[in-house]
């Protein structure tokens, strides 16, 4: 009779449940009732759960996904992003297609001396107005990033000089350098998430891959010399942490809808830096 009646309680409503004769252990506090309760026979009957406690173990057990690179800090978070918007010939993470002559490996290339003075000049154009951006600081975090010792804007002037001394005839900016430097100055006034975006990825991307395409051009033409451009004054590693953790700290307080207007910047970068390292196969 007991087992009939387990049985027929799991049909039921909470409220219609019939308790057998036999009377069974004592429940415990309504919180710490298990799934399952035993039944005088021995067997095991699923009890109806009422739908709030059932809502409330669903609420904790919950866990909110996490981005990939989250738990690091935001820098890793942009760091994630960055490396799969390159192609596997640029990093082992890339995911991107091949589609623009300087997305293939810098083996590849076939570069000019006029098409990499014009994008020395262009490049120094956008160095130039991060600096002063920073300096000028129109949003209070910018202060953050004065003096990081990864600024390239004195470099540059110095190795345009090397080459004006060579007998080359030094260009005007380019339409993506100064299409590059105009964004950045309107980005910064009314959207200070994008231009952290901007900021670590042209100062990461030069401290990494840049220095590789420095090597390889300066082999093909340049007899091996070491621009400037590509020198640091200070340990490199330790200025690149000292900037990550400068970036973690501004980024805190931002909230995740900020945090991922952030990153949604990264192909706006990756494009506009693009347009300019081209200039080097024009």
């Amino acid at each position: 009779m007991a087992s009939s009646l387990s049985t027929i309680a799991l049909f039921l409503p909470q409220s219609l449940y019939i308790k057998p004769r036999l009377a069974p252990r004592p429940l415990p506090p309504p919180q710490f009732r298990s799934l399952f309760l035993t039944s005088p026979a021995g067997a095991r009957t699923a009890t109806v759960m009422p739908r709030r406690a059932a809502v409330i173990v669903s609420a904790a057990t919950a866990e909110t996904p996490k981005k990939k690179g989250e738990s690091k800090g935001f820098v890793e978070e942009m760091r994630f992003v960055a490396m799969r918007l390159h192609t596997r010939d640029q990093a082992r993470e890339g995911e991107k297609e091949v589609k623009q002559p300087e997305e293939k490996a810098v083996t590849k290339w076939d570069p000019s001396v006029e098409g990499y003075l014009k994008f020395l000049v262009d490049s120094k154009l956008v160095y130039d107005t991060l600096e002063k951006i920073v300096q000028e600081a129109p949003h209070p975090s910018y202060a953050e990033f004065r003096n990081t010792g990864l600024e390239r804007s004195a470099s540059l002037a110095e190795d345009l000089e090397w080459f004006k001394e060579q007998g080359y005839t030094i260009p005007e900016p380019s339409s993506p350098g100064l299409t590059y430097a105009q964004y950045l100055k309107e980005l910064s006034v009314k959207d200070p998430q994008a231009f952290i975006c901007h900021f670590y990825n042209i100062y990461f991307a030069h401290s990494a891959g840049g220095r590789m395409i420095g090597k390889k051009v300066a082999e093909k033409l340049l007899n091996n010399k070491a621009l400037e451009f590509y020198k640091w004054d200070d340990d490199l590693p330790r200025l690149l942490q000292n900037v990550r953790d400068k970036l973690n700290k501004v980024a805190e307080p931002w909230s995740r809808e900020e945090k991922d207007h952030c990153l949604e910047e990264t192909e706006k970068s990756f494009k506009l830096s693009g347009e300019i390292l081209r200039l080097i196969l024009s």
